[in-house]
């Protein structure tokens, strides 16, 4: 029951990851965690329970100060999935 409170409270808050691609040459990710790898052709980043991978040619990553990540670059691929709980 607390985890569903848990939930509700971010959803609320708009504390969990979002995602918004802009073509494939952008990618803006809000609440990011922390980047676990980041590289001209692949970046892993760590968003509460999820992890997100991004695939492609030329990624740089702007502005992680604001709670957000912004990547640009050629995006061909990306995926999502959920961490277990440990």
């Amino acid at each position: 029951m607390l985890e569903k409170l848990t939930n509700k409270a971010k959803e609320a808050l708009f504390l969990e990851t979002g995602l918004h691609l802009a073509g494939n040459r952008e990618l803006i990710v809000e609440n990011c965690g922390r980047i676990e790898e980041c590289s001209e052709v692949f970046m892993s980043l760590g968003c509460g329970r999820l992890l997100i991978q991004i695939w492609g040619s030329d990624l740089r990553a702007f502005d992680y100060s604001t709670g957000g990540l912004v990547i640009r670059g050629k995006i061909s691929r990306i995926e999502i999935e959920e961490r277990r709980k440990s």
